[in-house]
């Protein structure tokens, strides 16, 4: 598979301040091939890995020599979905992160031409397993002004899946894409529906090509007045 372009994490102090340093963040390692997660789990796997095995093999090769160190760090494995995954590259910065037992959210974030740093998302990750430097799996993300509600999380979709949240703004003009994690290029894509209002219902239908049973990440998102995606909401389905 193409190996995906390196995203970088900058980190300031909140969301309401200017930005300050950065670090690199590496480029996501090569998904193995998509399996059914395990039922203890409760949450579709969305990414960097697509199943537990595929988990435990990175805690294996992170023990005996450090591969892919990002993984461990809820924030850069926000990040890296963020921007590796679903190529949201000016979303660059996670200035908050709430982490509770084996639970995260952190907040992206992209930067506003006065300085300012603007949230994008609040991503929602799990730890994926257990022992030593368990690795963080992305599941999905807690929507507020922007929200992805239909198809419901977990459920199985054909082609085309129509999906449908609600949007608070002005002006406003949605995009999608279906990803599967080992695929280079989203599998699906739409292009442009506008929407604006104070909770407004918006909807649209995706065509897309996968197999029964694949892992599928559906992305909805909005942008235009400062960046091109200012903002984004995510969920998790199974093919059929």
């Amino acid at each position: 598979m193409q190996q995906r372009a390196e995203p970088q994490q900058h980190t300031p102090a909140s969301v309401s301040h200017p930005a300050a340093t950065h670090s690199p963040v590496p480029s996501p390692s090569q998904p193995a091939s998509p399996a059914a997660a395990p039922s203890t789990f409760g949450y579709l796997p969305l990414y960097p890995f697509a199943s537990r095995s595929a988990a435990r093999a990175w805690q294996a090769a992170y023990a005996a020599g450090g591969h892919q160190p990002w993984q461990p760090d809820a924030r850069l494995t926000a990040l890296s979905f963020t921007q590796g995954y679903l190529g949201f590259r000016g979303i660059d910065r996670a200035p908050v992160q709430a982490a509770s037992g084996t639970n995260a959210r952190v907040t992206v974030a992209f930067r506003l031409p006065n300085g300012h740093v603007s949230a994008a998302a609040v991503i929602h990750l799990v730890r994926y397993g257990n022992g030593a430097n368990t690795p963080w799996e992305v599941v999905g993300t807690n929507d507020t002004t922007l929200t992805l509600d239909l198809p419901s999380y977990g459920s199985t979709v054909t082609s085309p899946v129509r999906i449908g949240g609600k949007i608070i703004g002005v002006d406003e003009n949605l995009w999608a894409e279906v990803h599967w994690l080992a695929a280079a290029v989203p599998v699906g894509s739409y292009c442009c529906r506008p929407a604006g209002g104070q909770a407004s219902p918006w909807s649209l239908t995706v065509p897309f090509h996968a197999s029964p049973d694949r892992v599928l990440t559906i992305v909805v998102h909005t942008g235009g007045h400062n960046a091109a995606v200012e903002r984004f909401a995510v969920t998790g389905v199974r093919a059929g």
